[in-house]
C-alpha cells in the first residue's frame, strides 16, 4: 500500500524468514559462522538460542542457502510439539522414507530409528551429508525426546557422525538441555543471539530499506532511539514498528519518519 509513496520496490519490514533481508550484526555473523562450522566439520550437534524474534529462523535459512543441496539432504522440523515416536517419524519422513505408519498404536521408536539409520548410511555411501534441524525446540518438554535425539547421535562411524543435528529455540532451551547432562555433552557448539544495540538498530533499518529499493533516507536519526526503546532491539518488534510507521507516514503525507510518529505507533500497537 505504501511502497509507491516511499519509492520502494517491496515492503521492507515483513516478518518472514527471507534471507535477503538478514542484517549481519556481529552476533548474527558469529552465529552463522558457528553453525557452518558445525555442519561442514561434522560436529554432531549444535544449538542456537535467543529471545523470540531475534532472527534464529532466518539465520538457518541463510545457512541452507550456503550449502550445496546436491550434497546435503535436510530434514527441517518446524513444529516439534510431538511425542518422541512422532518426532522420529517426522524426521524419517522428511528424509524421504515412505509408507510410514500413521496410527500411534502402529508406531515403534525402534522401527523409525532403524529406518533413519539406513537412510543415513545410504547417504554416506552416495556421497551425501545429512542435516537434521529442529526449530522451536524450546517447546520440547519431554526428556524422552532428548533421549531419542541422543540415541540418534549414536549413529556414527569411528571417525565421524552420520549426520549433524541443529537445535533452534528460545533461551530456555539451553537451560532445559543443561539439566540433561548426557544429551548436553553431545552439543559440541552453542551460541545465543542477543538484541541489537542503537547503532545496529539504525543499520538494520537502513539495510532492510536498501534491499527494498530505498534511494533516500526515510527514518530520521532521531527516530532510532525510540524504536530501540520500544522494541528492545528485537528485530521482529523493530519490523512491526517500522512497518506501521511507513503506513502512518503515508497517511500523514510525511517526508520522513521522525520520533513523533514512532512514539505514536509504539503506543498504538502496544509494543
Amino acid at each position: 500500500m505504501y511502497e509507491e509513496y516511499w519509492s520502494l520496490k517491496e515492503k521492507p519490514f515483513e516478518n518472514t524468514p527471507d534471507p535477503r533481508f538478514l542484517y549481519y550484526s556481529k552476533e548474527h555473523e558469529e552465529g552463522l559462522f558457528r553453525l557452518l562450522y558445525a555442519v561442514e566439520e561434522k560436529k554432531g550437534a549444535a544449538m542456537l538460542t535467543g529471545v523470540f524474534g531475534c532472527g534464529k529462523t532466518v539465520l538457518i535459512r541463510v545457512l541452507l542457502t550456503q550449502l550445496n543441496r546436491n550434497i546435503y539432504q535436510v530434514a527441517l522440523i518446524n513444529n516439534p510439539h510431538l511425542t518422541s515416536v512422532e518426532l522420529l517419524r517426522s524426521i524419517a519422513r522428511r528424509l524421504g522414507a515412505e509408507n510410514l505408519p500413521e496410527k500411534l498404536t502402529e508406531m515403534s521408536a525402534d522401527h523409525f530409528l532403524q529406518i533413519i539409520e539406513e537412510i543415513l548410511i545410504n547417504n554416506v555411501k552416495d556421497g551425501k551429508e545429512t542435516l537434521i534441524i529442529i526449530d522451536e525446540a524450546h517447546v520440547i518438554k519431554d526428556n524422552e525426546i532428548f533421549e531419542e535425539l541422543r540415541l540418534l547421535l549414536n549413529f556414527q562411524f569411528e571417525d565421524k557422525f552420520l549426520f549433524t543435528l541443529i537445535l533452534l529455540g528460545q533461551s530456555e532451551l539451553a537451560e532445559r538441555i543443561k539439566k540433561n547432562k548426557q544429551f548436553s555433552q553431545r552439543i559440541a557448539i552453542g551460541y545465543s543471539l542477543g538484541p541489537l544495540g542503537e547503532e545496529e538498530t539504525g543499520n538494520y533499518i537502513e539495510h532492510r530499506l536498501k534491499i527494498a529499493g530505498a534511494q533516500r533516507q526515510i527514518f530520521s536519526p532521531q527516530a532510532i532511539k525510540p524504536i530501540l526503546h520500544n522494541s528492545g532491539g528485537i528485530p521482529r518488534r523493530i519490523n512491526q514498528i517500522c512497518d506501521m510507521c511507513l503506513l502512518t507516514g503515508l497517511n500523514y503525507e510525511a517526508k520522513i519518519i521522525d520520533e513523533k510518529i514512532v512514539t505514536e505507533i509504539a503506543e498504538s500497537i502496544g509494543v
